[in-house]
């Protein structure tokens, strides 16, 4: 999968699908699951390290899961977000910052928050020969400004994101948490394909937190993110009769043992 070939898949009518990576076994698995995109998205904060929202992600850190993601795939777009607060550091800064997340990684394309104020970056970014994909409605980095993890419902102002994000140059645009419909007006608006996350099933095509989607997730899930697996509870049971047979001296057996 390249970006031309992720953009042309809206013209010919088929449906993208991405999930997040942030390691190497995962990767490979999704990758030759056929999965169309890996996001070395900055939820890595969350899902990985505990932290209560994306804003404590630094470019190290992307680099660092970007750069084991990329080791495992041989198919997917691998696309990596910029965390906070680099695309509001200035076009040049982004540029640089951005450049070194693919040189030292691998990866195809960044991903950054915001649409018309950031339509000065996407385009910059792309000028210098960078793939960007945009993201307007939710933003997690925008979290404190916005008060929490609202539904977005602005039309007026969702609409002149998405296209001052595609008219700056990105070859994709994330709709996350948004009405159906609204994601299905934007959709239709533009010309580059839309991936919905909490936006309904009109979009181009759809990414879910892979944890979520895995069902490993606890706590406070979001509406729109389905478990397609229990896997906490598959993991919970086989660590469960790991310790019971070590526990009555069972394993290792003569099957898992030298002779």
């Amino acid at each position: 999968m390249t970006v031309p070939r992720f953009a042309a898949a809206k013209r010919e009518g088929r449906k993208l699908t991405m999930l997040t990576a942030y390691d190497f076994s995962f990767a490979k698995i999704l990758d030759e699951a056929g999965v169309d995109s890996i996001l070395v998205g900055d939820s890595l904060g969350m899902v990985m390290q505990g932290q209560p929202n994306t804003l404590p992600v630094t470019v190290d850190e992307i680099i660092y899961h970007t750069k084991c993601v990329c080791r495992a795939v041989q198919h997917a777009l691998v696309i990596a977000d910029l965390p906070f607060p680099v695309n509001h550091l200035g076009v040049h800064k982004t540029i640089e910052m951005s450049a070194r997340i693919l040189k030292e990684t691998g990866c195809q394309a960044v991903k950054l928050e915001g649409g018309a104020d950031q339509a000065a970056v996407i385009e910059g970014l792309v000028r210098a020969g960078i793939p960007v994909m945009g993201h307007v409605g939710l933003r997690p980095q925008n979290v404190l400004m916005m008060g929490g993890y609202r539904i977005q419902r602005d039309a007026e102002i969702l609409l002149a994101d998405a296209r001052a994000a595609q008219d700056a140059g990105a070859f994709g645009l994330v709709l996350e948490g948004i009405p159906s419909s609204l994601a299905k007006e934007v959709t239709t608006t533009l010309l580059i394909p839309t991936i919905g996350i909490g936006a309904g099933s009109e979009c181009d095509g759809q990414v879910l937190v892979l944890h979520d989607m895995l069902g490993l997730t606890s706590g406070n899930v979001p509406k729109f993110a389905k478990a397609f697996c229990n896997l906490r509870q598959s993991v919970a049971a086989a660590v469960q009769s790991y310790c019971s047979d070590v526990q009555r001296g069972v394993f290792p057996d003569h099957q898992h043992s030298y002779e």
